[in-house]
């Protein structure tokens, strides 16, 4: 096994955040999707990898909530944000993730997200309505960041903890898909690396 798989029995961590049209997975639309992969570096640090992110026209029937596209500032029907269709963009992803997650023999994927449950409804709903079958993704395990950062930072939002990791974070590009992906994956890599770094893991070799 590799390191990174052997880091997490097998899984592999995919960090991911969505914008969409509102709060129900079901019947919302999934505007933005972005997705960073991670790999060991040579010191046996986590570290961010490969990079997936897609502007997405909402489904058909899809609902739209004035409160949330305010909040995100993205007009859905802008061409100018070269959006796929939704179904195209949800195969690419699992072909993505399912080449990465080969490379380090691992069993299954994994979202780690902060409040992860909001953001796999949504990838879950996707891959669902797009009929896909042979998804990557664990159906519902997932690495929540804001359980980690309340644990190991004392903080649960997103700006708050990484400031307290000492991570860059500009406000004025916050809600975007990708750049709170990225924020999220420093985050992530941040705390499993300082855990390693205090012993740990692996508990065999410090005991």
């Amino acid at each position: 096994m590799t390191p990174l798989a052997q880091r997490f029995r097998g899984y592999f961590p995919v960090i991911i955040d969505v914008e969409t049209a509102g709060f129900n997975s079901q019947t919302d639309a999934l505007l933005e999707l972005a997705a960073i992969t991670l790999k060991m570096d040579e010191h046996g640090l986590l570290v961010p990898d490969t990079c997936f992110h897609e502007h997405v026209k909402p489904f058909d029937g899809a609902n739209i909530e004035k409160a949330a596209i305010e909040f995100n500032g993205i007009d859905p029907f802008c061409a100018l944000r070269g959006a796929l269709e939704e179904a195209d963009v949800m195969k690419a992803l699992c072909q993505h993730v399912r080449k990465a997650q080969k490379q380090h023999d691992c069993q299954r994927s994994v979202i780690v997200a902060h409040n992860a449950s909001f953001d796999q409804g949504f990838v879950n709903a996707a891959i669902n309505r797009a009929s896909i079958k042979r998804t990557p993704f664990h159906p519902f395990v997932s690495f929540d960041t804001t359980t980690l950062a309340a644990v190991s930072l004392g903080q649960t939002v997103l700006i708050k903890a990484c400031q307290a990791a000492n991570i860059s974070f500009n406000q004025s590009e916050a809600h975007s898909a990708l750049y709170d992906t990225q924020k999220t994956a420093e985050l992530f890599c941040f705390i499993v690396n300082k855990h390693q770094t205090l012993g740990g893991w692996p508990l065999a070799e410090n005991s």
